[in-house]
This record gives structure tokens, sequence and C-alpha cells, in this order.
């Protein structure tokens, strides 16, 4: 099977086939590099528009743990054709409803398809690849499926914007037939082997909440990497979605242009997600998503006395790390988790803490770019993510030395 080789069983390779399918077409937003250019033609203010997206945020925090937990206690399956399903209706909203309160269910909708999928998914394979004895293979697929679901957007992408322009709201008609895909590939997937439904009621659901909550508590190993991946998702969300657009204008880079850009950096992001493990075996995976996320904090810094030419150059640098550094990082927080029955919960925990930075994030940025700052935020942003991480790194250091000592005297 391409991008899989290995040994796997044939059931192995339906399950994975599934998955690479369903990434692909639920995270075809073909919009995302038209919809803030797409709201300011409707007569949307950069307020309206980024505060939306500071709303989005904190929806999506206050939904990740209710879904996490429905996706532990009635299958990950479900949560995943749900969440399918709900994106549909929400990439049709803004057809029929273009204005500010259109655009603002539209992004509830689409937290809440996320938020149904974000843990789910990521716990599906990892659990459904153990139950084969193909655990091995998790980093390598979760790599290959992320690759495989920006493929679609390599192909679209270049041509968005005259799309747009013949027909307005295409791109969401489109985004819309692609989740329809999705929820018919989601019914398709296989049931984990060996997964029951818990027995109880609603009171077992929400003791799975204290159950997550005490297993985040007893490992400080695990609570440092959910916070090494906010700094990661923080900037990578932050630039491809909310700062790609304006930092292209601020180049005097032309709107026809945006999806040829964003294209050219997704092909850069497959190719690298494709490969995870080569960075990942030479220093190991803690070090490799440290370094991926300094380099690309460094490529946001350099940005501002760049020209246009080598904004782009340095997108792509961006891209690059950003496709290498998120299977890594998934895989780190799956071996980490001491209970998998709270799988998709902690999942979801730690997407609530990506989001809510986010949704502070997305406030300061509309009112740098409302003041005509945006240099002044790229420097910021760029400054304050190596000096994180610099801090990080020294506490995971000492947990991992605390762990080795502790081994060492149970010896």
């Amino acid at each position: 099977m391409l991008g899989l080789r290995v040994p796997a069983t044939p059931d192995v390779a339906r399950a994975v086939r599934l998955t690479y399918g369903f990434q692909f077409f639920f995270g075809l937003l073909l919009w995302i590099p038209i919809f803030y250019e797409y709201q300011k033609q409707l007569g949307m203010s950069d307020a309206e528009i980024f505060g939306i997206q500071s709303i989005y945020y904190v929806a999506f925090c206050l939904m990740e743990i209710p879904t996490g937990m429905v996706a532990d206690r009635f299958d990950y399956r479900t949560s995943l054709w749900l969440g399918a399903s709900v994106l549909v209706g929400a990439n049709l909203v803004p057809v029929f409803a273009g204005n500010y309160t259109g655009f603002l269910i539209h992004f509830l909708l689409i937290a809440l398809a996320r938020s149904l999928i974000s843990g789910a998914q990521s716990a599906y394979l990892y659990e459904y690849l153990n139950a084969h004895d193909a655990g091995h293979l998790y980093l390598k697929v979760e790599g290959v499926g992320r690759s495989y679901s920006l493929v679609g957007k390599i192909v679209y992408w270049p041509v968005i914007g005259l799309l747009m322009q013949w027909n307005m709201p295409s791109p969401y008609w489109l985004t819309a037939i692609n989740a329809a895909i999705a929820v018919v590939l989601a019914l398709k997937l296989p049931p984990i082997p060996g997964w029951t439904r818990p027995e109880g009621k609603t009171s077992k659901l929400l003791a799975g909440v204290g159950g997550a909550f005490s297993s985040l508590k007893a490992s400080r190993w695990l609570l440092l990497l959910m916070v090494q991946g906010i700094a990661m998702f923080t900037l990578v969300r932050i630039l491809q979605v909310n700062l790609f657009q304006p930092v292209l204008e601020s180049k005097h880079v032309s709107v026809n242009w945006y999806g040829s850009v964003l294209a050219a950096m997704t092909i850069f992001e497959a190719i690298a997600a494709a490969r995870p493990h080569w960075l990942s075996k030479k220093i190991g995976p803690a070090k490799s998503v440290f370094l991926l996320t300094i380099v690309m904090a460094l490529s946001i810094g350099f940005i501002v006395p760049s020209g246009g030419v080598l904004t782009i150059v340095l997108l792509c640098l961006f891209s690059v790390t950003a496709g290498m550094s998120f299977p890594i990082q998934k895989k780190l927080l799956n071996d980490a988790i001491p209970d998998s029955r709270y799988r998709a919960t902690l999942l979801s925990m730690e997407s609530i803490m990506d989001r809510a930075v986010c949704a502070v994030v997305a406030v300061a940025l509309g009112a740098y770019l409302a003041g005509g700052q945006l240099n002044e935020f790229l420097v910021l942003s760029s400054v304050v993510t190596v000096i994180l991480m610099a801090l990080l790194a020294g506490l995971l250091i000492a947990v991992r030395t605390t762990r080795r000592r502790r081994a060492q005297l149970v010896r």
C-alpha cells in the first residue's frame, strides 16, 4: 500500500486506507486561502473577522472535553462521522448567509466538527494499530495520512482565487461535498478489536473526566509535552490561517497568487509530513519538536525585513518544519498517555490548551493589525516562542532526569 512499506495485514491496510481517505476529504477546506478576502468583500472589518476567530477558539475549548468524553465512551468512529456531518452543514452556512452572523455560525459549527474528530481520529488509529500488533507503524501512518490530507489542497489552492471570482461561494460548496465524502468513509471504518462500550450512565461518563485529569496530574511528562505542543500549534495555526493573507498583502502580493503560494507551502509540508522519522530517529522525538518549533519561530521573525520572494521562501521553510513536527508530537502524546481509557479526552485536553492560547493570540493579532503593527507582532511572536521553548527544554530535561533516577532506584 502506498505510504506503508512495512508488512501489514489486509485488515490493517484497509483501515489505514480509510483513515487516509477520511483525513484527505475532512481536511480539504478549500476556502482557507480566500476566507479573509471573501469576508472583506462582504463588508466585514478586521475587528469582526478576527473577533470571530477568537470566538471560534473559545468555542473549540468549551467543546473539546465533552466531545472527547463522547468519543471515549461511545466509540471513536461515531465521533468521526458525526464531526464530518457537522462539517457539511457548516460549509453551507456562508452560501446562504454571507454576513457577520452567518460566518459566526459557520465557525462555531467548524469548531464543533473539528472538536469531534480532534482526539478521536488519532485515538482510533493508535488503538486500532496496537490492537493488531502494528503499533510500530503509527508514526509512519500518522505522517503519511497528514501528507495525503494536504495533497488535494496542492491541486485546488492555486486556482481557488480565480474560482471565487468566477463563482464567489463555490469554495464553500466544494468543501461541503468533500465533507460528505468523509462521512461515508468514516462509516466504513472497521471496529477496534476487543473494544467494548463502557457500562454505566451519565455519572460514569462524567467520571471519565476525573480519570483523565488524574492521569494528567500523575504524569508531569505528559503535561509538559502538551505545553510544548502549544507553541508549535499556535505558530502554525496563526501563520497559516490568520496571518498568511495579511503577510502577503503587506508584501504587495496579488490576491490571485495567494492560492499558488499556499499550494507551494503545502507541497513542502506534505513531503515533510510523510518523513517525520528522519529527524526523530537522529535526535529523538522530544528534541525534534523543540528544534522544529525554534526554526518556525525564527522563520516568522525573519519575514519582517524580507521582500516578497524571500518571504515566500521563509513561508515554505516554515511549512517543512510544521509538516514534520505534527506526527512526531502526536506520537509523543499517545505514547505518554498512561491510561488508554481516557485517550480521546486527554488528546482533547491538549487541543483545549492549543485553542485557548490561539484565542488570546487572535485577539492580540486583530489589535496589532488594526494599528498597522503587523511587523511588531511577527517579531514579538518569534521572540516569545524562543524564550518559552528554552524554558520548557530545561523543565523537560529535569523531568526526564528524575524519571531515570527513579527507574534506577527501583532496579
